[in-house]
């Protein structure tokens, strides 16, 4: 049997220094100058485009709404199907699943009302017996001997 060495164990040491984070500071900082500036310019170009194309932009606006609203529609018909579908679930869970598992428990009883009978009449009997039948020949042998050795080869 092989002894546990704690130098020898493949474990990782728990370092002594301070874990590094994923990311460094400097680059989060950089990342919000970067998003920052890009809003900006994004805000700059509307504004430039509002006053230079404005009808072109009322009618990128306009076909936005329609894709927006048309988006929100079939958000609903999608949130209406799935209720629809959770509806069915409960209905499913309500009318056949716990009709099935009252049945099975039914079953589990008569199950172990079943067992406890026969364990109680059949085989605690049959134990009974035979522990008679090994007591009455561990007797006979006793008294008589065991009859294969008396037997004449």
């Amino acid at each position: 049997m092989t002894s546990y060495n704690a130098s020898n164990s493949s474990y990782p040491v728990a370092p002594t220094e301070e874990p590094r984070p994923l990311i460094p500071t400097w680059g989060i900082v950089v990342g919000v100058v970067v998003t920052l500036l890009l809003m900006g310019g994004l805000v700059a170009l509307v504004i430039w485009l509002a006053k230079n194309y404005a009808g072109q932009i009322e009618a990128i606006r306009d076909i936005f709404i329609i894709l927006f609203a048309t988006a929100a529609c079939s958000t609903v018909i999608v949130l209406i199907m799935l209720l629809v579908a959770v509806i069915r679930l409960i209905n499913m869970l309500e009318f056949e699943i716990k009709p099935i598992l009252e049945k099975t428990n039914e079953t589990i009883s008569m199950v172990q009302g079943t067992t406890t009978f026969v364990s109680a009449n059949v085989v605690k009997p049959a134990i009974t017996a035979s522990s008679y039948v090994a007591a009455v020949r561990g007797a006979m042998r006793v008294l008589f001997g065991n009859p294969r050795r008396n037997l004449p080869d």
